[in-house]
């Protein structure tokens, strides 16, 4: 860790940025090798049969389940950035997060249905506390118009990546050499590497999230504990009665109308915020920016999030894995977008930044767009491989790693982008609800995402091809409205900055 810090006068010590941000850069890597981890096994665990020690369920409900788990984990992030904003700070929320999330990989450890879905819960419940804080807090290390932001971002992306590429190497050969439950467990020891090394160098951050922003009177505080046992009581009947089978869930009926509900409840927290807050115009039509953006990313999520699903198990029945007497694990091929970030991302970082020195820098809103309709590529790559797989052959392996650079180039336009666009354009007394807000498109895309997957019927190969052409046509489509939709809003973006200068 201290290799890659050096003294600044200016407190510039990690990369040419604030040393805080070396404190959110590992904790986040550590935490991201949990959740890619485990989540890179998941469909591929869920659709293995009961006699191979899997869970033996359909195509259809297992990527509608992995879209229900990926959807969830965002959207707690929504009541996770309200807790930090008015209870406990980012930093507690982070910690606390990161302890539940260690135990719900723990409880996935364990070779044991009812264990799963609770462990399941946890690493909902904790990603919740812990995503939309840390991703609040770094853009807290700048002050406004530091032009180190965007680069910042980058990153911490970066890192994120590094513990995806951990996560997927480890996971994946544990999985295939030891068992699914080892690589749970795995994931458990890497979220534990990142509670320690938050806690060791949690100075670094010099206090910020240390409290909440704008934080309740007491009474408020007793009656959101209240309601937050209640609400866990709550959860934790819900998923007694379905372990025990009293309630039974067709979970691609579920997701349909959990996709809904997330949408409107989007919509009304965005435009309660928008409406209700006593904002001034600056911040209004920063939020209105800030709008597009947030439909970029939901549309991009709803492509990316294949990954997990589709493409996972393209990757495992449809690809020739086989290099020389080695066969490849299926969750090796995801790592694949975490390589290309962390190769690219040093240039994307200095890109943004040598672009504003010449006086050439695009709207968040164009960046997003572009990225977007990048992702959007690598559907076209898939669906020339999949046209090989519906004649019968083995797709060789360079079609996904293809699609995945292409999905990688697309998310550094737009991921880290949208990230520092959150930070940049939300009200500050909204900082963390509004990265909570933000999320809501992570889940909304992602519950999308496993419906959509669910389409791809293992036993009809031949409607493979078309159901990837259909993803890259709705998304470059999106992609080109989204982009001449902000030519009328890029000024909006700098509202903000017209009013503090």
């Amino acid at each position: 860790m201290t290799a890659l810090t050096s003294t600044s006068s200016d407190n510039s010590t990690f990369f040419g940025h604030p040393t805080g941000l070396s404190t959110l850069f590992y904790t986040e890597m550590w935490e991201r090798m949990s959740y890619y981890g485990m989540r890179a096994l998941l469909v591929l665990y869920m659709t293995l049969n009961v006699q191979e020690g899997g869970l033996g369920i359909t195509v259809a409900s297992a990527t509608a389940i992995y879209g229900l788990y990926t959807g969830a984990v965002y959207f707690m992030g929504l009541p996770g950035g309200w807790v930090a904003d008015r209870i406990i700070g980012s930093q507690n929320a982070i910690w606390y997060g990161g302890i539940v999330i260690m135990c719900g990989h723990l409880l996935l450890a364990i070779p044991n249905d009812s264990t799963f879905l609770i462990g399941l819960v946890l690493v909902v419940v904790g990603t919740g506390l812990l995503k939309p804080n840390i991703g609040a807090l770094v853009g807290q290390l700048y002050p406004i118009g530091d032009e180190r932001r965007d680069s910042g971002y980058t990153l911490y992306y970066m890192g994120i990546n590094i513990g995806s590429i951990i996560g997927y190497l480890v996971c994946g050969w544990l999985q295939v050499n030891i068992g699914y439950h080892w690589a749970f467990g795995a994931a458990a020891v890497g979220m534990g590497a990142g509670l320690i090394q938050f806690r060791l160098s949690i100075d670094r951050l010099e206090g910020r999230g240390a409290n909440p922003t704008v934080k309740l009177s007491l009474r408020g505080i007793r009656r959101s504990k209240i309601a937050l046992v209640l609400v866990t009581a709550l959860i934790a009947s819900l998923t007694s009665l379905v372990i025990r089978g009293d309630i039974v869930i067709n979970p691609v009926s579920f997701a349909q109308y959990v996709a809904l509900l997330i949408t409107v409840v989007f919509i009304g927290y965005y435009a309660a915020i928008y409406l209700f807050t006593d904002l001034t115009s600056a911040e209004k039509k920063s939020l209105g920016a800030l709008f597009l953006i947030c439909l970029a990313s939901t549309f991009f999520w709803a492509g990316f999030e294949q990954a997990g699903s589709s493409l996972n198990l393209f990757g495992r029945d449809y690809t020739d894995r086989i290099i020389g007497n080695f066969e490849v694990p299926p969750a090796w091929f995801q790592s694949a977008n975490s390589f290309f970030i962390v190769l690219l991302s040093p240039f994307f970082a200095a890109l943004w930044i040598n672009l504003t020195k010449r006086m050439i820098n695009p709207s968040y809103g164009i960046k997003c767009a572009v990225g977007l309709i990048i992702m959007a590529a690598g559907f076209v790559v898939m669906f020339f491989a999949a046209q090989v797989a519906a004649s019968g052959l083995q797709a060789a392996p360079y079609w996904l790693i293809a699609t995945y650079f292409l999905h990688t180039v697309g998310e550094l336009c737009l991921s880290p982008v949208a990230l520092s666009a959150v930070s940049k354009l939300s009200p500050k007394r909204f900082a963390g609800q509004m990265m909570g807000v933000f999320t809501l498109t992570y889940s909304i895309g992602s519950v999308v995402a496993g419906l959509v997957a669910g389409n791809f019927d293992p036993e009809n190969i031949q409607q493979m091809p078309n159901l990837y052409l259909q993803i890259a046509i709705l998304s470059i489509s999106a992609g080109v409205v989204i982009a001449l939709c902000t030519f009328g809003t890029r000024h909006w973006e700098s509202a903000l900055e017209r009013v503090d200068d």
